[in-house]
């Protein structure tokens, strides 16, 4: 069985004029062609999250260099921009919804820019994408009581199940933030496997509930996005993010903790 590392690259907008709120998380169009290519120029292979799953659950062999392309949230540039994209080469990927963001029926009014309707949800699942979930309403699950936790995951299943017609298998986690009791709540609602963010290359050991990934952001170049897929300057790349994400877990901590010895006003 293979215990070599592999890159998940997680995306979010693919824009050419992203407003404020998406920006620094969004790819340009030209961008996400160019770092597409590069990957076929290398002989990297894209496989969806539930292929690299499956292959180390059941010791299956991965194909040679495989890589994961995702995409979270659901935003309209993912069917406009990187679909044709992924259909010139070839690739398949995984996007993973946020079911209430999404234009439709479901729709919260919570989206932070235009985003995917269903009939292009559908469009991109019948050309090779995985279609994942990425709880309803995006909130940071790990703030949740059990109930609002489950309701989350639960409704965002179903919805996905009723539009597309099958339950999805793959889920990511809101802004990359869970927890053991999370982890446990994803896997109860059904889902076979979850990615968390973490800027590092994913490791079986890792285990199916804690896949890493990797940040593309609109400044990631080309040199640089050729050293993260191969697995090189991770670490230094993604330094300051690490010292800010760790400060911020502190306060979140701390939140948590005086939620907890308060008690609910009736």
């Amino acid at each position: 069985m293979s215990e070599a590392p592999v890159p998940i690259l997680m995306y979010h907008s693919v824009a050419a004029g992203p407003n404020s709120a998406t920006r620094a998380l969004s790819v340009a169009p030209e961008a996400f062609a160019e770092q597409m290519a590069l990957l076929g120029d290398r002989g990297l292979t894209p496989v969806t999250t539930a292929t690299l799953a499956a292959c180390w659950r059941s010791g299956a062999p991965l194909p040679e260099r495989p890589v994961l392309i995702t995409f979270d949230d659901g935003y309209e540039g993912v069917h406009r921009h990187a679909l044709p994209v992924l259909a010139e080469h070839g690739f398949p990927a995984t996007l993973f919804v946020s079911t209430g963001w999404l234009r439709g029926a479901h729709d919260t009014g919570g989206a932070l820019d235009t985003m995917l309707d269903w009939d292009q949800v559908r469009e991109l699942a019948a050309s090779g994408v995985e279609i994942g979930g990425h709880s309803h309403t995006h909130p940071q699950l790990d703030q949740l009581d059990d109930m609002r936790l489950r309701r989350e995951l639960t409704r965002c299943r179903d919805i996905v199940a009723g539009e597309l017609g099958a339950l999805p298998v793959s889920f990511a986690y809101p802004y990359g933030y869970s927890s053991r009791r999370v982890r446990q709540a994803v896997r109860d609602a059904g889902f076979a496997q979850a990615l968390a963010v973490g800027n590092a290359l994913a490791h079986r050991r890792q285990g199916p509930y804690a896949l890493r990934r990797v940040t593309m952001r609109r400044a990631t170049g080309i040199d640089e996005f050729a050293r993260l897929v191969e697995g090189r300057a991770i670490t230094r790349t993604f330094a300051r993010d690490r010292v800010l994400t760790k400060g911020y877990a502190m306060v979140r901590r701390a939140r948590q903790i005086r939620r907890k010895a308060i008690p609910d006003r009736v």
